[in-house]
């Protein structure tokens, strides 16, 4: 070994950052400060009511994805990463159901074509039934309005908002009723703050090329993967955590959990880097020397660990707020009147609805593979449980209101809502009786600011760290939420210009 690394956090973003770095030749040791490696992307079990084969009562255990359960398409580098790791042969498509939007106007289908629910065909038929024939009208008129105004803002580097663009080119309709719901819903984000380039990367660049917006998404789509723009794992996406943490023990890491660094600092003589290592009662565990620093840790943890090294270039006392937190209730329901799939695979919620919930999932709709699981078929194929179900609804939103209730709510209450959103969203009554199993999974304050001033100083952090020698950022605050977006910013900050140090 001709380099040494420390690797802060065990989340997704670490994981693939230590995996980086040792298939690298780096000798690498990841600290994890809780006892579960993965973070999102980890598993919750859960013990369901069940019968063997003879009708003889029993339990089962259901493992779920806690966090993530599929990943976006677009690019290459989830998939390149699985097929790397020898998971290739269990990617699946989600079922082709489709989903649903909900809004102010109530439930529509979510256009099949698009991008954060801009549609990138304003001729197709599930356009027409989204919108009303006025707001059909109005987004038409983006295929003939000059671009100019854009293409002057993308040439100036000017930050544009999605709901800037959207209201500008297809109007106030497309962006309540489709983009909204998405953007809230997949991001936990008002369009009204968020830049059109971290959840959309490239498509201003599309437009102005194409001669509108419309026409920009259908120019990424065509050069994306055909069909879904999601995919998962047979099993849950789970899979990909599991055999990092095994590929990270094969290449001789040393992967410390339950322990936290309290302190980094400089060592003149080296260059390198020496690291307090405490454990939960802040007793220190040992000291540590490397020669580089990946922090794939909130933008608040990193902060509070640099900004005593930064020569007053980071206020130790004016770091940037932690965001919302973000809740999973997961529902286990026998209900026949989801058999059908009412509404798809799930249904993203906007802001100024009655539902608490800002995404609902219809797992076993969606997955086939955990509708197998969940039915549990017998030797004749026939199904001991047809009319089981899986739901997830995510709670948390940055900005609060009630669909703060993520992370404010005791478990009780959040379940009872989730129940009642449920039903809502699918359009199909439930009632307490119908629920065979529940849990809540809580991710504390984990949706990173997308604008304002935590935003600014989250970006301050980030520009500074880029001059530091040996040390580098990663995680959904520095490369965009979803696992595409950190898996392939984790690659963009650590594969080819990441070999080992000598």
């Amino acid at each position: 070994m001709s380099g040494t690394a420390l690797v802060v956090g065990g989340g997704i973003a670490g994981l693939v950052a230590a995996h980086r770095l040792s298939t690298a030749g780096w000798d690498v040791t990841l600290a994890e400060a809780t006892s579960v490696l993965g973070g999102a992307v980890s598993p919750r079990f859960l013990d369901v009511p069940s019968h063997g084969e003879t009708g003889a009562p029993e339990t089962q255990t259901l493992e779920l994805d806690g966090g993530a359960e599929s990943f976006a398409v677009r690019g290459a580098a989830v998939r390149a990463l699985v097929e790397e790791l020898g998971l290739g042969e269990k990617i699946v498509a989600p079922e082709p159901l489709g989903s649903w939007l909900h809004g102010p106007a109530g439930p529509v289908r979510a256009p099949r074509l698009g991008i954060v629910g801009i549609p990138g065909d304003l001729d197709a038929e599930d356009l027409a039934a989204a919108l009303t024939p006025a707001g059909l009208e109005r987004a038409r008129q983006d295929a003939e309005a000059p671009m100019d105004r854009w293409a002057a803002a993308l040439a100036a580097g000017e930050p544009v908002t999605v709901a800037q663009v959207v209201a500008d080119r297809l109007g106030d309709e497309v962006l309540d009723r489709l983009v909204a719901p998405v953007v809230a819903g997949v991001h936990s984000a008002d369009p009204a703050v968020v830049e059109l380039e971290r959840v959309a990367p490239g498509l201003l660049a599309a437009a102005v090329e194409h001669g509108g917006l419309a026409a920009g998404v259908a120019a990424l789509r065509s050069t994306g993967t055909p069909g879904s723009l999601v995919a998962g794992l047979d099993g849950g996406m789970v899979r990909l955590t599991g055999r990092l943490v095994e590929a990270l023990r094969e290449d001789g890491a040393t992967v410390l959990r339950g322990v936290r660094v309290a302190a980094l600092s400089r060592v003149p003589a080296t260059g390198g880097w020496w690291a307090q290592i405490s454990d939960r009662d802040d007793e220190v565990v040992r000291g540590l020397d490397v020669d580089r620093v990946v922090l794939a840790v909130d933008g608040v943890t990193a902060w509070d660990l640099l900004a005593p090294l930064s020569a007053e270039a980071l206020d130790p006392d004016a770091g940037p707020a932690l965001g919302e937190g973000i809740a999973l209730a997961t529902l286990v329901v026998e209900a026949a009147g989801l058999d059908d799939a009412p509404r798809g695979t799930g249904v993203l919620v906007g802001a100024g609805t009655d539902v608490a919930a800002k995404a609902l999932t219809h797992a076993t709709a969606k997955w086939a593979w955990l509708r197998e699981v969940v039915a549990r078929p017998q030797e004749d194929g026939v199904a001991r449980h047809p009319h089981r179900h899986v739901l997830r609804l995510s709670y948390g939103r940055q900005g609060g209101g009630p669909e703060a209730l993520g992370h404010r709510s005791a478990d009780e209450e959040l379940l009872a809502q989730a129940l009642v959103d449920t039903a809502t969203l699918t359009g199909v009554p439930l009632a307490e009786e119908d629920v065979v199993a529940r849990t809540v999974t809580r991710w504390r304050r984990s949706i990173p600011p997308q604008a304002g001033p935590d935003r600014a100083k989250a970006d301050t952090l980030i520009d500074w760290a880029r001059d530091v020698p040996g040390l580098d950022l990663v995680g959904s605050w520095v490369h965009g939420t979803g696992l595409a977006a950190v898996v392939a910013g984790v690659d963009r900050t650590l594969g080819a210009d990441a070999p080992p140090a000598g």
